[in-house]
């Protein structure tokens, strides 16, 4: 059997497989509300074979959204749609995770195909952002409102709370969304994180609210149930955060109790110049784990099984996060067993169509 296709154990629970869909914002809900467009689109990484089917960035609260469009998870009503798509994951023998994500000051922005640029808090469909310190994102932009004391604690009891309805959903895996320039990335990063208090000038500062939020969410998640952080292990900027700040920064998150470590990178600094060539974030990955013996994840223009298999062969990472790829080939995972030369188990209505190792 292939390593890629091979089961794995992560606390209480088995994965099929180590293909995990990446959480790929949709832009496509209502309010917060998932529709009809999210069953189908994370129904079909399911029916294609996955191990883990992540849903997009979720917002723990209205501010925290990326765009109007994005999916929260502040409202008991938000769960029913969320639980028919779950029982479907499930019902194709995936397991299903949910990133949980404030996007700090990088919200109150257009959906991308409609420009993305941020929308003014006085307009319609805009709204006030937060952050670590006054710092927009972009020049130009509105500034946001750093985080007093009760705000932080505030932010700290949402993620404590969507959580809770994760539980109440059925999600298999919490992810905890502390990449890519959104809140918890903004406090850590010495780039955006201007603050004299005990959130600000020292790593172990600076990285308190990720570590709260996590020590937070362990409490209420069910001892045992995997615990995900997605991190940027690089800002690819000088004077920001580097992979070195990211191992020091796994081994307290594994001491919280976080099981696997999502490596990505950048995201917080507009003008990073990030070298997106396949697999350039895999190096980010293999040093979290082998420095500091936490599982991780590995995502960044992988896009053939080959790669993929030789990145787990060469224990470079635990799973592999296809992103773009899934978005090209809902079918990879069925795809990479013929690949590989392995087999997988195809849906029964699928099956006269299926392909020989």
């Amino acid at each position: 059997m292939s390593k890629l296709l091979s089961p794995i154990t992560i606390g209480n629970t088995t994965f099929k497989n180590r293909i995990t869909i990446s959480p790929m914002c949709q832009y496509s809900a209502v309010n917060g509300f998932a529709t009809d467009w999210h069953l189908v689109h994370l129904g079909s990484r399911a029916v294609g074979g996955a191990g883990l089917v992540m849903q997009e960035a979720t917002a723990i609260s209205p501010e925290g959204r990326i765009s109007y469009g994005d999916l929260g998870i502040w409202e008991e009503e938000q769960c029913v749609k969320l639980q028919q798509i779950v029982a479907f994951l499930h019902g194709q023998g995936a397991k299903a995770g949910i990133q949980l994500a404030h996007a700090g000051r990088k919200a109150s922005c257009e959906v991308p195909w409609k420009g993305g640029k941020q929308i003014p808090s006085n307009t319609t469909d805009g709204w006030q952002t937060f952050s670590a310190s006054p710092l927009p994102f972009k020049e130009g932009q509105e500034a946001p409102l750093a985080l007093d004391q009760a705000g932080i604690q505030q932010v700290i009891s949402d993620f404590t709370a969507a959580a809770k309805r994760a539980i109440q959903v059925g999600y298999d895996v919490i992810e905890i969304h502390a990449a890519h320039g959104y809140l918890l990335h903004q406090f850590y990063s010495p780039l955006s994180n201007q603050r004299s208090d005990e959130y600000g000038g020292s790593f172990e500062n600076r990285v308190r609210l990720v570590v709260a939020v996590v020590q937070a969410v362990r409490q209420v998640w069910e001892k045992g149930k995997p615990l995900f952080v997605r991190i940027s292990s690089t800002d690819w900027t000088e004077g920001g955060w580097t992979i070195e700040d990211s191992v020091k920064l796994a081994l307290i998150l594994k001491e919280a109790g976080v099981d696997l470590i999502d490596a990505s990178s950048g995201g917080n600094v507009p003008a990073a110049k990030i070298p997106a060539t396949p697999g350039y974030q895999v190096g980010f990955a293999e040093q979290i784990k082998k420095q500091s013996g936490i599982l991780t994840g590995a995502v960044g223009i992988i896009t053939t099984p080959e790669q993929a298999e030789a990145i787990l062969a060469n224990e470079q990472a635990d799973l592999i996060f296809i992103a773009r790829q899934s978005l090209r080939d809902a079918y990879f995972p069925l795809h990479a067993a013929t690949a590989l030369q392995d087999d997988i188990q195809w849906p029964l209505q699928y099956e006269r169509a299926k392909l020989k190792p």
